[in-house]
């Protein structure tokens, strides 16, 4: 994928930051709420493909939460979801509020479009598990690029 970029680091309280981009030559969505709210609703749905969905998504009392085996427990619970919109950019933030894989509630997952790139990020996640890297990190890595994928091929056609 051309202009792929990804970086991950831990900070000093234990948290993750990463983020994963893409360059665009156009958009994949409206700049508008309604582009951005897609721009959520295909990542999580790219999470189910890439999971054979072992890892389901549901939605409920203004959260979401990806669960084991769609009834299963809960491994990441997610607050409502931001939109933010103008002229040049779309974005769909949703805080990370607690689960399985969380050490502690806080920070948030973010799908953001800019006319140049497209942007997939994780800011302050606690997460429970020493091995973050080698399992949570890679695997949020994979999804964002078939996620970015299918955006932009879906665009294209």
């Amino acid at each position: 994928m051309e202009g792929w970029e990804s970086w991950q680091r831990h900070t000093r309280d234990g948290a993750i930051e990463a983020e994963q981009r893409v360059a665009l030559g156009g958009p994949v969505v409206d700049f508008s709420t309604a582009g951005a709210e897609r721009l959520g609703r295909a990542y999580w749905r790219e999470v189910c493909r890439v999971t054979g969905s072992l890892v389901g998504v549901r939605e409920r009392d203004a959260t979401l939460e990806l669960r084991l085996l769609r009834r299963g427990p809960v491994l990441l619970r997610f607050g409502r979801p931001t939109l933010e919109a103008d002229s040049t950019r779309a974005a769909c933030s949703y805080p990370i509020s607690g689960g399985l894989l969380t050490r502690r509630a806080g920070g948030q997952i973010a799908f953001e479009q800019t006319p140049a790139a497209l942007r997939s990020t994780i800011h302050g996640f606690f997460p429970r598990f020493a091995f973050y890297d080698r399992l949570q990190g890679r695997a949020h890595v994979a999804v964002s690029r078939r996620y970015f994928r299918r955006l932009i091929a879906e665009a294209d056609a």
